[in-house]
């Protein structure tokens, strides 16, 4: 944990106190979580280590108030002690003053459980305080140290001189620095995800503003430099140890509009640090502030000036390229819209010939889009100067060719630096990375790419009439072609119409919306309408009276939000508040199907942003489930429904949104619009009823209100994969109430479930099983699954990969293998050789619900112990499977192990592989489902030899005794019956009586359930029967 803390943890400077603060960062973050996640299973893993006393407490302020300790705690005013004390006398944990002192790892463990939700915040706590914890834990012999550790050597010598203490030590150091591996390979791991910067980009960054700073107000800049002239070999000026942090250099700037500050060029980006002494030539390394991954986005936050002015340049440099490729000295404004198509005819017919030369030529060739280009942005601008001359509208001064080539140069170089960003970001995005251009300039293009072409000139050039006249135009070409959407883009129409989305005339703006509506499907355009800035003016538009302008906008926004990048300008922007407002219909409305309109693009948009989590939580803080569920009840027009129920949907991944559409009472319309005419609206429907499922009392109302049979009816469109796998997720979820699947045998649901084993994708064929599975806990349906055939197509889903669905294949299995003919046909099928197998898969859902499945095999299988012994190497692989860290595995685990174990061969087999120290570690688990499977576990293995002596030296039987103190009746059936099975061991019986049993079994020998009553009787009997002996052989 040492080495972990002071190498990859990330840590602030030094404070006026003197110690470092850790950092509020994911990585923190994530080690903290892994941290708390070790103590807090440690006393279950490693019961003689918990209880080891540190050498010296590990001492913090604590934030906790006395208030929060329960039982167990000494609670005395400002003082708080633990009642278990050390050898010493002292307490294992106490607080006095607000100061917290710890001695052992199962207090510590027990704090975090005490702590819950504010376990986080504890921890680091006692991290910053204690930053080398195992110094303090094993003593100053064994702290963290940067040279070569000998430690363990140290170590070893001294365990075989066989002292016990020295043993304890030994185990302990050794699960720390497991920790610490673990801690430090994640650490690396995620560092070498992030995009590195080297010395070479951060030059060119530098060098490229230093040459555009002055003290002219126009100029970016007023002065940066970098703090040191010397370079290194590695071409780094940060010194030598500073590089070991990752830094490159550092440079001062000084805005035109703040004070001066000092900026750090790390390997992992830009940051502005503490600050530059001029006068003693030292910078503070101390991180402020947010890392970007360029200079210039750090200066665009950082100042408003720097970003208005750098704006400008972009503008004049975009000016003067189209006064330049116009080729007019004069920068008059041509408006002849005669001259104007002469222009386009010659530059198509100049296009044409340039392209057969280099066809016939056959030297030229396309090359493909190499890894860095130009963002989107500049792409535009480059291309459009290639296929057209662009006229201006107003006199251009021209400029110096020294000025126009600097700017050309600080544009290519910020655009790549934004294609670096966007690469670095693409894992970020939703949507599949956008196609390589297909067109090729050896290909002759349609008349239509031409004939928009010259529309685009229209705009560019024409006055208001003229716009509108093109807009209309444009409007009767194909535009869901993609030929047409790439002829926009190229000739800079894109451009264009964004701007005309800042005009006051709402004709031109509503015109430039219904194009931008129709070529937002492509993925190129809403990539590049959200690199333009197109999203944060549709925002703006929102608020406007005009009922279409509104409704165009919506719709567009619900195209183009389809990437994350996208959604985030949105929310940014403030757009979801005023797309949530769009969904409210007056009640006296004087234009319904206007209002519907805006409604539904309201919707749309909604359901475009509702793929991300935060702008879920932002929806409903705006208010719109009660107006989806108002749109739900009161309107029926299938448009709207469609994107109300798919909004509706969507969130219903979030549990407070799944309580809000129960208590909104919206699952009876959900279940009404099953019988929809509209495919996609029943596929909302069956979604949201899906995911709203989970809670019993929502598949209680879905079956109040009729919706099983529509469910069921849905499963005849096996065509409509969507639709197919939103029922059957339906049908999975409801069938978890004994009551639905009752309902669902009488509608013969079963029989069409088993159909759909075969021949369909995998989200239907895991929500299939599942249902199958559920089903299965009725036992008449046991034999409708044989008579339907459905056993043969499971066994063969066992040999995939998809871990839902093999975790959903083995509990169906499972069930199924509770009778005796079914597991007939598994065993025939080689089905418990492939449940068995599945135990080495490394994800815990498939080894727990595998090893759930193997329990009725074993004891369903007509010669048990020959077939689990058939199996090479798996009595060894399920006992190895106890030193799992899953609960869940370990449970069934212990209840596999309690079926094997009746089998006398396979018991000695397992006892021999350790199965009884294994078991004996578990003791101490405070969870009933262990509880109960790990009590059953140890009764039959106490049947074999020397077990019950050696479950005595495990220090088993005192943990299991408190086993009785739980609520759950089967814990204490097999708690009694282990209890028994160990009272045959005097030893066992004296440990009992000292851990009180007598008194709680005889609460248990008056119970119902006569194997408990026999169970409890018979370990009283044992313990009395042993103390008689004890009696006569002393009094005689």
């Amino acid at each position: 944990m040492g080495a972990s803390l002071a190498r990859a943890a990330q840590w602030t400077a030094v404070s006026e106190v003197g110690k470092g603060k850790l950092e509020l960062s994911p990585l923190n973050e994530k080690l903290l979580a892994e941290i708390i996640n070790f103590v807090t299973t440690f006393p279950d893993k490693h019961i003689e280590e918990s209880d080891y006393v540190f050498m010296e407490p590990l001492s913090w302020e604590t934030s906790i108030r006395n208030a929060d300790f329960g039982t167990g705690y000494d609670v005395n005013g400002s003082t708080v002690a633990s009642d278990e004390k050390d050898s010493k006398g002292s307490s294992l944990l106490e607080v006095n003053n607000g100061v917290m002192k710890l001695r052992t790892l199962r207090q510590a463990a027990n704090l975090l459980r005490v702590l819950k939700g504010k376990s986080t915040n504890e921890t680091r706590r006692c991290l910053e305080a204690n930053s080398d914890p195992v110094a303090k834990i094993l003593g100053p012999a064994f702290a963290t140290v940067t040279s070569e550790d000998s430690t363990v050597i140290r170590m070893v010598n001294r365990h075989k001189d066989g002292e016990d203490e020295n043993s304890i030590q030994l185990r302990l150091l050794l699960i720390m620095q497991q920790l610490d591996m673990r801690l430090l390979n994640y650490c690396l791991n995620e560092m070498s995800k992030q995009v590195r910067l080297t010395p070479e980009v951060a030059n060119v960054e530098v060098d490229l503003l230093r040459k555009f700073a002055g003290d002219e107000p126009s100029t970016p800049l007023k002065e940066i430099h970098f703090t040191s002239s010397h370079v290194f070999n590695n071409n780094c000026r940060a010194l030598p140890w500073r590089q070991l942090h990752g830094d490159i250099c550092y440079v001062s700037i000084k805005p035109h509009d703040d004070d001066r500050f000092c900026v750090t060029a790390s390997t992992y980006g830009w940051f502005v640090n503490g600050g530059y002494d001029e006068d003693a030539h030292e910078v503070n390394y101390e991180k402020h502030g947010e890392v970007h991954k360029d200079l210039i986005t750090l200066l665009r936050n950082k100042s408003s000036k720097f970003a208005e002015n750098i704006d400008k340049q972009e503008m004049s440099r975009r000016e003067e390229d189209e006064s330049v490729a116009a080729g007019d000295d004069s920068g008059s404004v041509v408006d002849d819209e005669q001259e104007m198509e002469k222009e386009t005819d010659a530059a198509s017919e100049k296009y044409h010939s340039q392209t057969k030369q280099v066809n016939s030529k056959g030297k030229i060739k396309i090359q493909r889009k190499k890894k860095l280009e130009p963002s989107l942005k500049w792409k535009t601008i480059e291309e459009s100067q290639k296929t057209e001359k662009s006229v201006p509208k107003k006199k251009v001064v021209p400029k110096s060719p020294g000025l126009y080539n600097r700017r050309k140069s600080i544009v290519r170089v910020k655009s790549a630096v934004e294609e670096l960003e966007s690469e670095s970001s693409e894992e970020s995005s939703d949507e599949e990375d956008t196609p390589a251009e297909r067109r090729n300039e050896g290909t002759d293009l349609p008349s239509e790419y031409w004939a928009i072409q010259k529309l685009v000139k229209y705009l560019k050039g024409g006055n208001q009439t003229a716009t509108i006249i093109a807009l209309c135009s444009m409007r009767d070409f194909n535009l869901h072609q993609e030929t047409c959407q790439i002829a926009i883009r190229d000739v800079g129409g894109l451009e264009v119409m964004i701007n005309l989305l800042d005009t006051e005339d709402n004709r031109c703006k509503i015109g430039a919306l219904q194009i931008l509506k129709e070529i937002t499907h492509n993925v190129l355009i809403r990539k590049a309408v959200a690199d333009l800035g197109g999203l944060q003016t549709m925002v703006e538009i929102l608020q406007t009276r005009n009922k279409e302008l509104k409704a165009l906008t919506a719709e567009t926004i619900a195209n183009v939000a389809r990437f994350k990048k996208a959604r985030k300008t949105v929310r940014e922007h403030g757009g979801i508040k005023k797309l949530v407002a769009l969904l409210k219909i007056p009640e006296k409305s004087k234009d319904l199907e206007r209002d519907i309109a805006v409604a539904r693009s309201g919707a749309l948009a909604l359901l475009s942003l509702s793929k991300s989590s935060k702008i879920k939580n932002a929806m409903k803080r705006a208010g719109a489930i009660p107006l989806l569920a108002n749109l739900l009840k009161s309107i029926e027009h299938e448009s709207l429904l469609i994107p109300v129920v798919g909004t509706l949907q969507e969130c219903a991944s979030d549990m407070s949104y799944r309580m809000a559409i129960r208590k909104e009472g919206m699952i009876p319309y959900l279940v009404k619009n099953l019988g929809s005419e509209s495919a996609e609206l029943q596929m909302h429907c069956a979604s949201a009823i899906f995911k709203s499922a989970e809670d019993k009392i929502t598949r209680n109302l879905v079956r109040q209100y009729q919706g099983l049979s529509p469910l069921i009816d849905l499963l005849k469109f096996t065509g409509n994969k969507p639709l197919l796998a939103a029922a059957t997720g339906a049908i999975w979820k409801c069938a978890k109430s004994i009551e639905n699947v009752e309902i669902f045998k009488e509608l013969k649901a079963i029989e069409t479930l088993v159909d759909l084993l075969e021949d369909q994708p995998e989200e239907v064929l895991v929500n299939v099983v599942g249902a199958i599975a559920e089903c299965c806990k009725v036992e008449e349906n046991l034999g409708m699954i044989r008579s339907s055939g459905g056993i043969p197509p499971m066994i063969k889903l066992l040999t995939g990969t998809n871990q839902m669905l093999l975790v959903n294949t083995t509990n169906a299995v499972g069930q199924c293998a509770k009778e005796m003919e079914n597991m007939q046909i598994i065993d025939k099928l080689d089905g418990v050789r492939l449940l068995w197998s599945l135990l080495k898969n490394p994800n815990h859902d498939v080894q727990a619900s595998a090893a759930w499945a193997v329990c009725p095999c074993i004891q369903n299988a007509k010669d048990s112990g020959e077939m689990v012994r058939s199996f090479v190497g798996g009595l060894e692989l399920i006992v190895h499977l106890l030193k799992s860290d899953d609960i869940e595995v370990l449970a069934s685990c212990c209840a596999a192990i309690a079926q094997i174990a009746k089998d006398e061969e396979n018991l000695a087999v397992i006892t021999d592989h350790g199965v009884v120290p294994l078991l004996g570690k578990l003791a101490h688990t405070t969870s009933d489902n262990l509880r109960h499977h790990l009590a059953a576990a140890i009764a039959q293995c106490c049947t074999w030899g020397n077990n019950r002596i050696a479950f005595g030296n495990e220090k088993a039987v005192a943990p299991v005794v408190g086993y009785l103190d739980s609520k759950d009746l089967d814990v204490h059936r097999a708690t009694a019956r282990a209890l028994y099975q160990l009272s045959r061991e005097p030893r066992n019986c004296v440990t009992m009586h000292e851990s009180g049993v007598v008194k709680r079994l005889l609460k248990m020998v008056g119970s119902k359930d006569t194997v408990l009553q026999e169970a409890a009787a018979g370990c009283i009997g044992n313990i009395r029967r042993l103390a008689f002996i004890n009696e006569k052989t002393r009094y005689g």
